[in-house]
């Protein structure tokens, strides 16, 4: 991620953590399922970009084994700070501003965050620098623009509070920098910074519990400035948050496009 003084979904709130693990449960059978495409074996260098939780770090260290490495940055590593031992190491960095921390890497990948960096430009131009010849890049952001709704299927008062919700946090986000639009246009980017064997797809969960865990955490981590910027009451969020409670309601998220490609 990137320094960006008022960053909506600080890791050092309470409810980051329930948002990583069900980041994982969602999406880190999609993520594997690609890296393993790659053929990624012992030995390999990796460089996992705004590391976040620790499963993706923990299932690359498994691959790479006691010759690889695996380095995991971000600009708040409080909640990868248990997985720093070798192959390991964990590195406070800014993708979007600070210098490379280190090149010839055999795989570098980001899940879920030059969507919120403001210098996606430059993030993703050190991204690729940092991979050797012939190494891999995978990128895996959202693209809440591409499917706005919470519920999809809105069909009751249930899903259309929850759909305003969702409408009022996407705001949140666009105030604070955030391209709702990213994921979209990963593949024409990958193109464009001259990798070879561009490829992506996109993946959209509805009605998983993990979709419903997601929620309740995100909007209890963003309820005070939804509450002050006047997108909701205090009473609305009880509401939505005792509705998803029930897990009656089909929950999506946004979809999350891979793109994936080999420097030349």
């Amino acid at each position: 991620m990137t320094r960006t003084d008022g960053y909506l979904l600080d890791n050092q709130q309470a409810e980051a953590g329930e948002r990583f693990d069900a980041f994982a449960t969602l999406f880190d059978p999609v993520t594997f399922r690609h890296l393993q495409g790659f053929g990624i074996g012992s030995g390999w260098s990796c460089w996992e970009v705004g590391a976040g939780g620790t499963s993706v770090i923990s299932w690359l260290a498994k691959k790479v084994g006691p010759t690889g490495k695996v380095l995991a940055t971000d600009i708040d590593t409080s909640l990868v700070a248990s997985a720093a031992r070798p192959p390991v190491e964990v590195r406070v960095h800014d993708v979007g501003a600070d210098e490379l921390p280190g090149e010839g890497f055999d795989l570098v990948h980001a899940r879920l965050v030059l969507v919120h960096v403001r210098d996606r430009e430059r993030a993703l131009r050190s991204m690729v620098k940092a991979l050797r010849s012939g190494g891999r890049i995978l990128i895996e952001d959202a693209d809440p623009a591409l499917q706005p709704l919470l519920c999809p299927d809105e069909y009751g008062p249930e899903q259309q509070l929850a759909n305003r919700l969702r409408q009022g946090f996407r705001s949140l986000l666009s105030e604070r920098g955030t391209d709702l639009a990213y994921g979209r246009r990963l593949p024409r980017l990958l193109r464009e910074a001259g990798l070879c064997g561009v490829q992506a797809d996109a993946y959209f969960p509805v009605a998983s519990p993990a979709c419903a865990a997601l929620e309740s955490a995100t909007i209890r981590q963003v309820r005070d400035q939804l509450v002050s910027s006047g997108l909701a009451t205090d009473e609305e969020i009880d509401q939505h948050l005792a509705n998803v409670a029930t897990r009656t309601m089909d929950l999506a998220t946004a979809p999350m496009i891979s793109a994936w490609g080999r420097k030349a």
